[in-house]
């Protein structure tokens, strides 16, 4: 498990750590040629690296990255050239050759601009905005094998509940179902089984209200949303983390209306066939998404 940037008591950071379960051993990565520091960031894992990009300072907006090697222990700046705008809270994902960014903000300004990113070559490519969701950011994000489905998170007037699937094959938009989905809300979370994507947990319009414990399937095969049970469910949070075990959803911490929470909870989905566990990707301020 690698780690890195974030925040401490003192202040963002740009160091981080290779966590090795085997062993119970922590060693440090490499300052050499690292990216300044930030938080608000995002990072994928191609096989080979650690990919992070954009993220803030408090007071500076990034466009910029690097890539990380474990194996030589060794920094890269990604390619500014045709890079997108500088921006936080944005999601990214690894398609298995490229990384794709797409959303976030900076300052008042949100996006529904985004992204491609090919290590080999170093290279930027544009999404396409036709048909693109709307502007947005703190919303959640899987990768299918085939495409990028996004969902949920807020804009300048409040919480969404809408998504969009965008297939970079054909640089396609297609939007989510509005039939049955699930009520708006951001700093959720989301996982993909092989055939669904779940989102749960996040928070919703301001008031006695602002966390949620309600969650959805979205298949998009059928293009379709079914509800999450409520038995047992866990209580109501956000920021807090989810991954997919092949079986199961885990959700672990987050924030409640009383403060931060340290107890996990299981969802089983129905079975999956032909489904190969896939690296889940860490925002910088530690949500998985």
């Amino acid at each position: 498990m690698i780690i890195w940037g974030g925040q401490d008591g003192s202040g963002n950071l740009n160091n981080g750590g290779r966590y090795n379960p085997a062993t119970d051993i922590w060693i440090a990565t490499s300052l050499t040629n690292v990216p300044s520091e930030r938080v608000d960031h995002t990072a994928v894992w191609t096989g080979t690296e650690m990919i992070i990009w954009g993220g803030n300072n408090g007071s500076v907006n990034f466009n910029t990255g690097g890539r990380f090697n474990p194996t030589t222990d060794t920094w890269i700046a990604t390619s500014l050239t045709n890079v997108p705008s500088e921006r936080y809270n944005h999601t990214s994902v690894w398609t298995g050759t490229e990384m794709i960014i797409w959303g976030g903000k900076a300052g008042t300004s949100y996006f529904n601009t985004g992204g491609r990113y090919n290590p080999t070559t170093d290279t930027w490519i544009d999404t396409s905005m036709i048909n693109s969701p709307y502007v947005r950011e703190l919303r959640a994000s899987v990768w299918t094998e085939t495409e990028m489905i996004i969902w949920g998170g807020q804009d300048e007037s409040g919480t969404l509940n809408t998504g969009g699937r965008f297939n970079p094959t054909t640089d396609t938009w297609v939007d989510t179902s509005a039939g049955e989905a699930p009520s708006a809300r951001y700093w959720h979370t989301a996982v993909w089984t092989g055939v669904e994507m779940i989102i749960w947990g996040g928070g919703g319009p301001s008031g006695p209200t602002f966390e949620i414990n309600t969650g959805a399937k979205y298949n998009p095969t059928i293009d379709a949303w079914v509800d999450t049970s409520l038995t047992n469910a866990p209580v109501a949070r956000v920021i807090h983390t989810a991954v997919w075990t092949g079986t199961e959803m885990i959700i672990w911490g987050g924030q409640d209306g009383s403060g931060n929470l340290t107890s996990r909870n299981f969802f089983k989905a129905a079975a999956v066939v032909g489904f190969s566990l896939s690296m889940s990707i860490t925002r910088g301020n530690g949500m998985m998404e």
